[in-house]
């Protein structure tokens, strides 16, 4: 079943975040738009690359009005050694999510049982708290975060603008599509 247009389920948990440790639930999403950020691990190879990217991407999110929330199956004290030790992971000025329990990577589909981790997960959340994006796959493959700031701003877009879609590689400023009877097998 798709997580696609559903609410995300009540949830707390701890994170590190701009030197403090804070807590992060269900309703710290609403209001603004949020991207949650799975990733496997603290402490590996692949993940500080993703951290970096969304890092250098952070000001692109706020202008947007959204928050950026990384989450591992790890604690929060363990990010905090983590931002304290990884030059790339150190760049974060958004909130590392811990999961110790599992319980955001189980009600987000992406936790791997047999590895107590989880699967690279990126999910796009409204002011509303109904998830709008998802994109999961295999944690060999990094994600790149500018298609993710794509898609926030295409998701905003059209929350705005009910009756338009934006179609493949639209960027901000480009053309959108009004679908009508008139385009069908046209484009």
């Amino acid at each position: 079943m798709s997580l696609i247009n559903t609410k995300v389920a009540p949830f707390k948990a701890n994170a590190f975040h701009n030197g403090k440790f804070v807590e992060v639930t269900d309703q710290s999403l609403q209001g603004k738009w949020s991207v949650l950020i799975f990733m496997p691990a603290a402490f590996t190879f692949n993940c500080p690359t993703e951290i970096e990217d969304a890092a250098e991407h952070y000001a692109e999110f706020q202008a947007a009005g959204a928050e950026v929330y990384i989450v591992t199956t790890d604690t929060h004290f363990s990010h905090k050694v983590w931002h304290e030790t990884s030059p790339a992971v150190g760049k974060a000025a958004f909130p590392l999510v811990g999961d110790p329990t599992h319980q955001l990577t189980r009600a987000f589909g992406v936790h791997i049982d047999e590895e107590g981790l989880a699967l690279r997960g990126t999910f796009i959340i409204n002011p509303d708290g109904v998830i709008k994006t998802m994109e999961v796959h295999d944690n060999a493959i990094a994600r790149d975060v500018k298609e993710t700031v794509r898609k926030l701003k295409a998701a905003q877009y059209v929350a705005s603008h009910p009756n338009e879609v934006c179609p493949a590689k639209w960027n901000e400023g480009a053309k959108t599509l009004k679908p009508s009877l008139d385009l069908v097998g046209k484009i």
